[in-house]
């Protein structure tokens, strides 16, 4: 159990290459791979390595695992071939998102977990071939420093006024008739449309929980049409090579870049409307207050997946896009590394710096890649004063111990994660040709 298998890689490929070359093709005959104990042994596997916590069950993996793992995917396998199968409601979690707000995740089942991974194993392929190059957002071999990097891209050709897009509660609002409409444009197999529909309606009569297996394909199953409207306006509106539009997507997270002369003020205007147009056939509203034009070239500035975007000029005069974290992503860690220091209170000094280091190392490779040096200060700073005071509280002792450790104590011999290098990225695809 430490690869997808053979097999199931192949039939993921054939299934991908039909989809691909053939884009009204709609699949049939797909239940009988959910039901294969290898698809389903690899999506415990694929479940196993995320970790995660229980569900409304409260069985966790160990629990699983001491019962007998094979005779739970056995279970699992009869309950699909005799139609038997029924998910659970999924455990709900509230997770702070600050100024009091929180964000609901849904936690299923190990069971419902595995069949949802088994149905994106199988279902995945197919819409991998549909999807466009704008999305980025939960998807095989695609990251947000790849969508970082369009933006910046068309930024330094000139797209400098941004349509900063939020929606309100787009997971939480999707439409189960529409999604299953999508989906069944590509699938024509009863039973697969069956259970999805009995995934779908566990948890309500709309939206996808944030924490399903399945729910990030879902979810880019349902915007797809957004994407493909948006690469029609990219392509329609190109002039002599150039392009006057782009637009970049991670799951809900959006952008629309526009050619900043003024003789293209009509499609900022247009592609606005064109936008609110789509969303609304899918019953998704955006965020009035929170979505907002940006000229780059007059001071302002956008978020997008955790930065800040800015142009500005350097000493020689040259513009470059300035990336740095958003405030509350340096809050965020903050908060993070303190609740970690917290779970870690009973454990060796040496636990407790390899936990904060996990934490920490995660953050800084993805914020890296921007213009971090001030806030990594701040971050580094803040995380060591942290450190020092849980070790001076453990030994019921006040302040952070500036004279009993030394800065070379602390990253030398503790061990305490250090690495706050920058690492620059310059686009190499010009989005303009």
């Amino acid at each position: 159990m430490t690869k997808t298998s053979t097999s199931l890689q192949e039939l993921r490929r054939k299934i991908y290459r039909k989809a691909k070359t053939e884009k009204h093709w709609r699949f049939w005959g797909l239940y009988c791979h959910i039901c294969k104990k290898e698809v389903l042994r690899e999506s415990y596997r694929l479940a196993r390595a995320n970790k995660g916590a229980y569900g409304i069950d409260g069985k966790s993996f160990e629990d699983v695992e001491a019962e007998g793992l094979e005779g739970f995917l056995e279970g699992i396998r009869q309950e699909l071939l005799t139609r038997t199968y029924r998910p659970m409601p999924n455990r709900r979690v509230e997770i702070p998102k600050g100024k009091g707000k929180t964000r609901i995740l849904g936690i299923p089942t190990i069971k419902d977990r595995v069949v949802q991974g088994a149905l994106k194993l199988i279902l995945e392929p197919i819409f991998e071939a549909d999807f466009k190059d704008c999305s980025y957002g939960y998807r095989p071999k695609r990251h947000a420093h790849q969508a970082i990097d369009r933006v910046t891209a068309g930024i330094l050709h000139g797209l400098t006024r941004v349509v900063d897009v939020d929606l309100s509660g787009y997971f939480d609002n999707i439409r189960h008739h529409l999604l299953l409409e999508k989906i069944g444009r590509r699938v024509q197999d009863d039973e697969i449309m069956h259970l999805m529909k009995l995934t779908l309606k566990a948890n309500g009569n709309k939206g996808v929980p944030q924490g399903g297996i399945i729910s990030p394909l879902l979810s880019n199953i349902y915007l797809n049409a957004i994407d493909e409207m948006m690469e029609r306006a990219r392509e329609v509106t190109c002039r002599k090579g150039y392009i006057n539009l782009d637009f970049i997507r991670s799951a809900d997270d959006m952008v629309i870049l526009i050619h900043g002369h003024r003789k293209e003020n009509w499609l900022l205007e247009k592609v606005q409307r064109r936008l609110k147009e789509e969303l609304d056939k899918l019953q998704v509203q955006m965020n009035e207050e929170k979505t907002k034009v940006v000229n780059l070239k007059e001071g302002g500035y956008f978020s997008f997946l955790g930065f800040d975007f800015r142009v500005n000029k350097n000493r020689e005069g040259k513009t470059y896009v300035s990336k740095t974290p958003r405030k509350k992503k340096r809050i965020e860690i903050g908060k993070r590394v303190k609740a970690t220091l917290k779970a870690n209170w009973n454990k060796s000094l040496k636990e407790v710096i390899q936990s904060v280091n996990l934490v920490i190392r995660g953050w800084v490779n993805y914020f890296r890649i921007g213009n971090s040096n001030s806030t990594f200060n701040k971050v580094r700073n803040d995380i060591e004063k942290k450190v020092r005071k849980f070790v001076m509280r453990r030994k019921k002792l006040k302040g952070f111990g500036w004279k009993l450790w030394s800065r070379e104590d602390i990253y030398q011999k503790w061990g305490l994660y250090n690495d706050y290098r920058i690492k620059y990225i310059y686009p190499k695809a010009t989005p303009n040709r």
